[in-house]
Formats: C-alpha cells, structure tokens, sequence
C-alpha cells in the first residue's frame, strides 16, 4: 500500500478535496483546488479549508517513518487571502525528531508561489506500525 492510498482512508481531507502528490521521509507535499464549497461568508476560502490541507500534509510526513503518529498541538497563521480557482499547495518539512516526537513546518502556498499561511505542529509517535513504507 503506498501513502496516497492509506491517506484516501481521511475521508475528512478526502471529501474536502485535498490531495495527497508526494511523500518522502520527513517531508510532504499535497495540494487543493478552492471550490465554493470551500468558502466563508466573506468569499474567501475558509479557514478550516486551509487548516485541513495542512494537516493532512502533516500527517503524511509525520508517518513517514513507518509508525503512526498523531498530532500533539498545532497553531495556523493566516496571511493572504486566497478564493475560487486558486490551487494551493502545502509542504511539510520535519524539523525536529526524536524518540516519540516530531516537530513540522508546513507552508502553504498559491499558484503564484505566493505564502498563503504556515503551520507548525508537534507530533507524538505512537510507535503501532503502518501498512505502508516510503
């Protein structure tokens, strides 16, 4: 089973559309096209969308090494807008790892490469083995 297919099984990020386009040891990266669905009041995508997108990507590249890892705290920053049609991008990159927990910076961005908004979050490591290996 490769990554792709064992994250198909986070209906939450799946049925937001979000799409999980590389995994490597540490690192992630995942993609989502803004719909309406994903909209606030004020037209622009909702906070959650991005957030989703986000930690999806972090759990790709947190359980990259095999064992499953959950997230331990997580804090989002928002910094431009974005809205329909745009095509964002989030990129987790492990910053820290120990025993049983982790430390990654995701970054997500637009079509233009412009910085959308950052997440950082810890994770702790179960250690339960996962039915995929990257």
């Amino acid at each position: 089973m490769s990554p792709q297919e064992f994250f198909l099984n986070d209906r939450f990020a799946t049925n937001a559309g979000v799409q999980l386009l590389e995994v490597k040891p540490g690192y992630a990266k995942a993609c989502l096209t803004i719909t309406p669905e994903h909209l606030n009041a004020g037209g622009r995508t909702q906070g959650g969308a991005l957030f989703t997108l986000a930690d999806l990507t972090l759990a790709a590249a947190a359980n990259s090494h095999g064992t499953l890892a959950f997230s331990l705290s997580s804090n989002i920053t928002f910094l431009r807008a974005s809205g329909p049609g745009d095509i964002l991008t989030a990129e987790a990159r492990e910053r820290y790892t120990g025993r049983t927990t982790g430390y990654y910076q995701i970054d997500i961005t637009n079509q233009d490469g412009k910085l959308i908004a950052t997440f950082e979050s810890s994770v702790f490591r179960k250690g339960d083995p996962l039915p995929f290996t990257v």
